[in-house]
Parts: C-alpha cells; sequence; structure tokens
C-alpha cells in the first residue's frame, strides 16, 4: 500500500476526515467508524431496506442517499461526498477511518491475537505488516472474497468488508499468494459427523408443541439470523452455537420446516460459511441433543 500524501487542513475539519481525504487522494475507498469498530447507521429511508440493498450487503452496492449507508458499500475516493454535510457530521461524531480493502485492490488477513501473528510468519510470505491493538494486519496486493474465521483468530478482509485504518505498516506489499486464497476453501474436518440430507419435520414430534402461535418461532429465528450476521470473529462456533440453541428450544416437538433452516443456513453463507459446514454444523447439533 502507498503511503498517501499528507494534505494541508481546512479550518474545523475534523483530524479524522484529514486522514480520510489523504486516503482517498490516494485511491483507498474510506468510510467513518464509530466506537466499537462499527460503522454508521444507515439513515432513515435505508433503516428498512427501503432503497432496494440488504443488510449485510453481500449482493447490492451502496444506496444513492446522501449519508454514509451500508457499511463497506458506503467507501469511497470522492472527496465531495467525504466532505458533505451528512459525512462531514459523521466524522465528526467517529470513532476512527476504515477502508474497503478490495475497492484499493488490497487483501487484509486480520491476525488477532500473538499465536496467530506467530503462526502468520510460519505459514505466510512475508509482506507489509500493521500492527493493531491485539495482533498485525498483513496486507496483500489483490484481492479475495473476505471471509471471517479461516481458523482462530484469522479473518480476510477484502471484498465487500472494511478495516480500520491504523497506518501504512512497515514492509513491502507482497502479491496475494495461493496460501491465503486456500485459507478461504474451508474443507469439512475428518472429525465432524458426514452430512446428511435435512429432512422435515426434523424429528417426529416429541408431546405438545409449546409454541402456542407462530409468531414465538419466526421470532426465535430472526433473533437467530441476527446473531450470525452480527459476529465478527469465530464464525464457526457462533454458527454451531446458534444451531445447537434453535434446536434445543425448537427442534423437539416438529415444528422447524425447510424454510427456517433455510433462513439460518442462508444467514450463515453470507458470513462466508459454505453450505457443507452449514450441514455439518447442523448434524453435529442435531447428534448432541439427540434428535
Amino acid at each position: 500500500m502507498t503511503q498517501p500524501a499528507p494534505i494541508r487542513r481546512v479550518g474545523a475539519e475534523s483530524p479524522l476526515l484529514t486522514t480520510a481525504l489523504a486516503l482517498a487522494s490516494a485511491g483507498v475507498p474510506v468510510l467513518p467508524l464509530r466506537a466499537g469498530k462499527l460503522p454508521v447507521g444507515n439513515c432513515r429511508s435505508c433503516a428498512a431496506v427501503a432503497c432496494g440493498g440488504r443488510p449485510n450487503m453481500k449482493e447490492a452496492g451502496p444506496c444513492q442517499c446522501p449519508a454514509p449507508c451500508h457499511a463497506w458499500a458506503a467507501a469511497t475516493t470522492d472527496p465531495a461526498v467525504l466532505t458533505s454535510h451528512p459525512w462531514a457530521r459523521a466524522w465528526r461524531q467517529a470513532g476512527a477511518v476504515a477502508y474497503h480493502p478490495g475497492g484499493a485492490g488490497l487483501t487484509v488477513v486480520d491476525l488477532d491475537t500473538a499465536a496467530a501473528v506467530a503462526w502468520a510468519r510460519t505459514a505466510l510470505p512475508a509482506t507489509r505488516t500493521v500492527t493493531t491493538a491485539r495482533g498485525e494486519h498483513w496486507i496483500y496486493r489483490g484481492t479475495m472474497r473476505s471471509v471471517n474465521g479461516v481458523r482462530e483468530d484469522v479473518d480476510i478482509k477484502s471484498t465487500m468488508s472494511y478495516a480500520r485504518w491504523l497506518g501504512p505498516g512497515t514492509g513491502a506489499t507482497a502479491a496475494l499468494p495461493d496460501a491465503v486464497r486456500a485459507l478461504a476453501v474451508k474443507e469439512p474436518s475428518p472429525s465432524r459427523t458426514a452430512p446428511q440430507a435435512l429432512t422435515v419435520p426434523l424429528t417426529r414430534g416429541q408431546g405438545e408443541c409449546p409454541h402456542r402461535t407462530p409468531t414465538y418461532l419466526d421470532r426465535g429465528i430472526a433473533m437467530a439470523e441476527q446473531r450470525i450476521t452480527e459476529a465478527r470473529s469465530t464464525i464457526h462456533a457462533t454458527v454451531y452455537r446458534t444451531f445447537l440453541a434453535v434446536l434445543s428450544t425448537h427442534g423437539r416437538c416438529g415444528c422447524l420446516r425447510d424454510t427456517h433452516v433455510a433462513r439460518l443456513f442462508s444467514a450463515a453463507q453470507a458470513k462466508g460459511e459454505t453450505a457443507r459446514h452449514c450441514t455439518d454444523a447442523w448434524t453435529n447439533a442435531r447428534t448432541r441433543l439427540g434428535l
């Protein structure tokens, strides 16, 4: 990544906006982050996806509203947009600057612990590194799909994702190696139960159904979808625990249908899980509960 040239601050411009404009001038799409490394919330017009996008923005691009909506999809290099009124207000309230690695032609391997960094030093080619609060970002030249939890404490951030800007880092930026691309190809663990086709109902039904209205079940599925969608790391574990929770509550009376399971699988696959891993996690959860 080329270190952006410094630019002069103008008037009462936010220091974060100054950084953002410098990055944008170097061709790096940027966006503001709130405290906690979260993107700015969608505006009223987009809050209910009225603009036609999707909440996780895995397929649609940014809408045409003037606010910094839709997380990574809002990232831009246009100084006119970055300094517009809705964005200027967001920058004044922001806690950090983020950038869209894929939009800059980059891939970030996010190493969240010292153990993950030690692994990378033996398994991956050297490249530009940026120190983070808990580990390092390893930055490569080239893009790929973003996948969280490719191994313990290791995420890949490239297309359809964002990373916090923590400085230019040190070292030369190497080309994206096959070793990193291979991390996104998730083969099922040999220790996992072989995947099985889902059947409906999931059980024969044991006793009277405790779910007095369909709303109870729908609310539970919606909460499970949200838990998976909002996961920031350890995606494998989150998906499995969520499946386990759903089955422990709804799996014994025969209420779950293919449509409910499909919703959960779609949420998991939007976070980078494969259909095979979803099936494995579901089967393992059923096995643990004796279903």
